[in-house]
């Protein structure tokens, strides 16, 4: 494209104004007073270089960090990246990178949501029919359910993310059932059942005429899940979420009590929001539940508070614990190691979900990370529907601890 803008032909305002519903669409938060900005910035600093335009639109339309990658990816879609189409074939064509189209890189994050905004405003005003058909035909070339369960969370499209959606409510998270101090009474026990075969004596002139048993009484456990809401957990805290919605409301659930904690800067709990049946009431009201959404993160101090102010309450009974984060920890790591170590102590069980182990080269390098992996008793994605359903599958299986060991 160069470093020279191309003419808008009077048009500059009406482009900036469908950038910004473009920016909407694609999960940006941008408002009127914002694009009125925009307009005001460039018309001061001027508009004959696109790096002084990029900046200009980026400082007023863009407010959170996370939100710069897929402010990138439309501003090259938008102002006519002369990649444009090849992007795009790569991105909706699967099946043709398959018999032999040659792929440079993977899409970047937020490109496939910036493609589906753009194309969106270009078929209600009639333009680049063409576009349209790639779109239409490309998309369903090879199996749906296929791409779209290995696909990652942070890569999905606007409609893709509602099927995803669909496709947790039949997920399911089995653990193998606690055993109680209790005794019930079996045909297979392990115990003489003495009280039943006196209670049967008593209708028998004091005869027992035979041997009764009992075993164990088991009961699911309960689960306590700490889900990470800051700036980059955005997209997977609220499918684990959703994730954790339908497991709360399955037909014949796996688990006992089920309670649901946020934390970024500070810890929330939406249990209450969660037990809501409808599942966008209930995301909608654990919004209002936790004020720290898409900020920054402090897990020491989020788990410092469960701890100290929920631990005793939610964790007896051999509850299991799901913590949901990617460990990057801008606090104090000592602390975090503490009150990992602290917290892997009072539940049955700590299960890790990383969003992280997506990547195949993925190390525990960062401090925090390296601070709560060997607390922890198994270690799981959480990026893909595939890593969902693995995670239902593997989560009673022996090794897991030597697997955590051997990252370390």
């Amino acid at each position: 494209m160069g470093d020279v803008l191309p003419k808008t032909d009077g048009r500059l305002v009406e482009n900036i104004v469908h950038f910004g519903r473009a920016l909407r669409k694609a999960g940006v938060t941008v408002g009127t007073s914002q694009v009125q900005n925009a307009i005001e910035a460039v018309e001061r600093a001027g508009f004959t270089k696109r790096g002084d335009f990029y900046h200009a639109l980026r400082t007023t339309l863009i407010t959170r960090p996370e939100h710069l990658e897929t402010y990138h990816q439309v501003f090259n879609f938008f102002w006519r990246d002369p990649e444009y189409l090849e992007r795009m074939l790569k991105m909706m064509l699967p099946l043709v990178q398959a018999m032999g189209a040659e792929e440079d890189q993977d899409p970047k994050a937020a490109e496939r949501r910036a493609a589906e905004a753009l194309m969106d405003d270009q078929e209600r005003e009639g333009q680049a029919p063409e576009r349209e058909e790639v779109e239409l035909d490309a998309q369903f070339t090879g199996s749906d359910a296929e791409v779209l369960n290995t696909m990652d969370f942070e890569q999905m499209s606007a409609a893709e993310m509602v099927q995803a959606v669909a496709a947790i409510q039949s997920l399911r998270l089995p653990l193998t059932p606690l055993k109680t101090r209790r005794y019930v009474g079996a045909s297979h026990g392990n115990k003489p059942d003495i009280r039943g075969m006196m209670r049967r004596s008593l209708r028998k002139g004091g005869e027992i005429d035979r041997m009764l048993l009992k075993r164990p009484r088991v009961r699911p456990p309960n689960l306590v899940t700490l889900c990470d809401i800051s700036g980059s957990m955005t997209v997977y805290s609220r499918m684990m979420l959703h994730f954790l919605h339908a497991l709360i409301w399955a037909p014949n659930p796996d688990w006992g009590k089920v309670h649901g904690f946020t934390f970024g800067t500070q810890l929330s709990n939406v249990t209450r929001a969660l037990h809501l049946k409808d599942v966008d009431d209930a995301l909608a009201a654990a919004g209002q539940d936790a004020p720290d959404w898409q900020g920054g993160t402090r897990i020491g101090a989020a788990l410092h508070r469960f701890n100290r102010d929920w631990s005793r309450r939610v964790l007896g009974q051999g509850a299991v614990v799901l913590l949901i984060t990617d460990g990057l920890e801008r606090g104090d790591t000592q602390q975090l190691e503490r009150e990992a170590e602290r917290l892997s102590l009072s539940c049955h069980r700590l299960i890790w979900l990383n969003p992280l182990l997506r990547w195949d080269e993925f190390s525990p390098k960062a401090q925090g990370i390296r601070a709560i992996l060997p607390n922890v008793d198994s270690f799981y994605g959480c990026h893909s529907l595939n890593s969902l359903a693995e995670l239902g599958q593997t989560l009673s299986g022996a090794g897991e601890k030597e697997r955590l060991m051997h990252l370390l």
